[in-house]
């Protein structure tokens, strides 16, 4: 009896019954000047994986073409027992970005950011032997949602990076057909790696969020450093490319050194807090390439164009697994996944109130065009004026049956909301120009926020062995 108790214990203690709170670790594996980055590199990668940690590496390009002729392929084969993705190709070299997205529409900006950072895409694949790179983040704040869909045409599935551009109830999120790790406020705790005196408290944060996300049944905790952190007091694009600065190659200058002392120290914290969150019950350590397949896909259910409308006239937004654009196409009888408008349009019509047959022929206008281009449009024609698509989409959920005439509405865009507006302080990297803001940059975003909305766990409480 005694030792079928003991078994029956250690099976309790198995498969814990916690819902799951993954932990993504990831590097933005940047410093392609100072060559002792490549070294801290391999001892993060070495150190990770000796503890059972698989962390994902958000290489550029640039650090990897550096690796390939220094000949460092100690350090590509450790890194490759990671997760391989990706951070902009050159980082700092301007323009970066956002500097060269402010002035593009969506499609002209997708394609200066493929022209741009496709070629550092292909190198970090090639060099690496992987045939996706599991997802992207911008270098500093240097954001913009023209990005997105050059992502899509590069295969990369999502998006991970920390910042204020966007965000939904600090978790995981799908926008511009992309799934995002970012915005995760307080569910983003780091562990300050030049003092130990502050490790105690930040586990502590930390073991509380997980507490928390766990009664909300599972979710994302994620935290991020970058390798050359753990070798320079400095960071070496600050050294080179500061407030939009352009040296010559032969110019460029390394970053200033740790002392090995210093060195060891933020090694020594960072496993610490590592070994520290694996012992939490129902933490697991994940890669971006693993944490997608933990949640459900974006192609949403099918719903009926009576659900649907009934569910835009609660607001036009997102609301359960679907986004506010899924729900206009839904509504008009073509669902399935839809991108966001191409650009924004406001209404010009001016009566209040339009006959059934005009409203007929607007929803027929944009049922076609979605049907062609799986793209909501701006807007549609009523005569020789306009109505925006959220206006269209506002007087759709509230139009009655049967009725010869259709009060016209105006939406109010709830998703937008999602959105920064604080387009100065938010972009205030210190490799942007001087005083650097992009507004514009929040107008698109707002747009593509049409396609926005929570991503949802498979299973809320994964069992997992300890």
């Amino acid at each position: 009896m005694p030792l079928l108790l003991l078994l029956l214990g250690l099976l309790s203690t198995t498969f814990a019954a916690e819902p799951t709170v993954h932990v993504v670790l990831w590097f933005d594996t940047e410093d392609y000047i100072t060559p002792e980055d490549d070294d801290a590199c391999l001892r993060l990668a070495r150190d990770l994986k000796a503890r059972g940690v698989t962390a994902t590496f958000k290489v550029v390009g640039g650090k990897a073409r550096v690796l390939e002729q220094r000949k460092r392929f100690d350090v590509i084969q450790a890194l490759m027992g990671h997760d391989i993705a990706y951070h902009s190709d050159n980082h700092s070299i301007p323009p970066t970005p956002a500097v060269y997205l402010k002035p593009l529409s969506m499609a002209e900006g997708a394609t200066e950011f493929l022209l741009r950072e496709g070629p550092g895409a292909r190198d970090v694949m090639r060099i690496f032997g992987v045939k996706m790179l599991s997802t992207y983040g911008q270098p500093g704040s240097s954001w913009g949602p023209q990005s997105h869909a050059a992502l899509r045409q590069l295969g990369i599935p999502s998006y991970v990076d920390e910042g204020q551009h966007v965000g939904l109830n600090n978790q995981p999120f799908w926008y511009g057909g992309l799934f995002w790790v970012f915005n995760l406020g307080p569910n983003a705790i780091r562990a300050d790696i030049n003092d130990p005196s502050k490790l105690d408290a930040t586990f502590a944060k930390a073991a509380q969020r997980v507490t928390e996300l766990q009664k909300a049944g599972g979710g994302v905790l994620h935290f991020w450093y970058h390798p050359n952190e753990f070798v320079t007091t400095e960071f070496w694009d600050g050294v080179n490319f500061s407030r939009g600065a352009n040296p010559a190659r032969a110019n460029w200058k390394p970053a200033k050194l740790r002392t090995k002392e210093s060195s060891e120290q933020t090694y020594r914290i960072l496993n610490s807090y590592v070994e520290r969150l694996q012992k939490i019950p129902g933490v697991r350590f994940t890669s971006v390439r693993e944490l997608i397949s933990f949640y459900q896909p974006s192609t949403p259910a099918t719903l009926t164009p009576e659900r649907a409308r009934a569910l835009l006239a609660k607001g036009i937004n997102w609301h359960q697994q679907w986004s506010a654009a899924e729900l206009v196409a839904a509504a008009l009888g073509v669902p399935g996944e839809v991108a966001s408008p191409a650009a924004r349009h406001e209404s010009t019509l001016k009566s209040t109130e339009i006959t059934r047959a005009e409203l007929d022929a607007a929803l027929a206008q944009a049922r076609r065009f979605i049907r062609e281009t799986r793209r909501l449009p701006g807007m549609v024609w009523v005569a020789s004026e306009t109505l925006s698509i959220g206006d269209l989409a506002a007087t759709m959920a509230q139009a009655p049956e049967g009725a010869a005439s259709v009060e016209v509405r105006r939406a109010a865009l709830q998703f937008e909301q999602h959105v920064a507006t604080d387009a100065c302080r938010n972009f205030n990297w210190v490799i942007h120009p001087e005083g650097f803001c992009a507004p514009e940059l929040y107008d698109l975003g707002r747009l593509e926020a049409w396609t926005i909305k929570p991503a949802a766990l498979r299973v809320a409480g994964v069992r997992q062995s300890r």
